[in-house]
């Protein structure tokens, strides 16, 4: 407590570095984003959004980021539930492969796509005669997003079901409680607030995923291109304005994100201290 009320040179010193570092790294580079987005008028930012490749871009990054954020709610909570619940051979390896794509470049896991459903695999005939295609398509998109952001909500549950233990769930199956019955009394409630926070921070990490996609995309405008790849293009096409207006875009969505991290992050703390009493 000391500490915290310190009025020394100490703290000042760091809060004013921390304050630099952050207007440095992100409060401008966020500022000259939108300046130059509006710069030429509200009028040319609305023709860039509104151009029908931009917003191709803008829906395919809303069904790729829902689409993943959906498969990994569903596999966050079984890895969760089958990690915390049960014991068996090789459960530290499967808790070491869902931290993989944490330590993996993306362009990496983009590349590892190419060899496994790209023309040299021994796949490739078989995806082919059903009519299946991923590389360059929208399902190696969104097979890649998966790749990158599965990791996020699992690793938010965990910590909470551990803590938890079992002797509430314990007790109603004593009771005769059901598997689903016990999850959507008990589990559920439980780990809700972590669960809706892992739920925002892999929307966030799948509307911002390049690398992955870039390899896996082919660079389709109109078709496979997500709102990084789209605005890459604008960049290196020399369309400033467009660019930067798309980039506004994504920052906006970023900024809901950020409100929704923030109002979670006070709703879990309020439930934390409620159920302590």
């Amino acid at each position: 407590m000391e500490i915290r009320k310190n009025s020394g040179v100490l703290k000042w010193a760091l809060i004013g570095i921390s304050a630099v570092f952050l207007t440095v790294m992100l409060i401008l580079p966020l500022i000259y984003v939108m300046y130059t987005a509006f710069e030429e008028g509200i009028g040319v930012f609305l023709a860039a959004v509104t151009d029908e490749y931009a917003l191709k871009a803008i829906g395919l990054t809303v069904r790729v980021t829902v689409l993943t954020v959906i498969i990994n709610t569903v596999f966050g909570i079984f890895a969760s539930w089958c990690i915390t619940r049960f014991s068996f051979p090789g459960k530290k390896v499967i808790s070491a492969l869902i931290d993989l794509p944490l330590t993996v470049s993306p362009i990496i896991a983009g590349l590892i796509y190419v060899l496994t459903f790209g023309r040299q695999s021994i796949l490739y005939p078989y995806l082919q005669g059903a009519g299946i295609k991923i590389i360059f398509a929208v399902p190696g998109i969104v097979l890649a997003t998966i790749f990158v952001t599965f990791p996020f909500i699992s690793r938010e549950i965990i910590p909470v079901l551990n803590a938890q233990g079992t002797d509430e769930e314990e007790a109603a199956a004593l009771m005769g409680a059901g598997g689903f019955t016990i999850f959507r009394r008990i589990t559920l409630p439980h780990i809700k607030w972590a669960l809706l926070y892992g739920i925002v921070l892999c929307t966030a990490r799948a509307m911002g995923e390049f690398g992955a996609v870039s390899v896996l995309s082919g660079h389709l405008r109109g078709k496979t291109n997500t709102m990084p790849l789209y605005i890459e293009l604008l960049y290196q096409g020399y369309d400033f304005t467009g660019a930067f207006a798309v980039s506004a875009i994504l920052v906006l969505m970023a900024v809901v994100i950020l409100v929704l991290r923030s109002v979670l992050e006070y709703k879990g703390a309020k439930s934390g201290e409620q159920a302590h009493k």
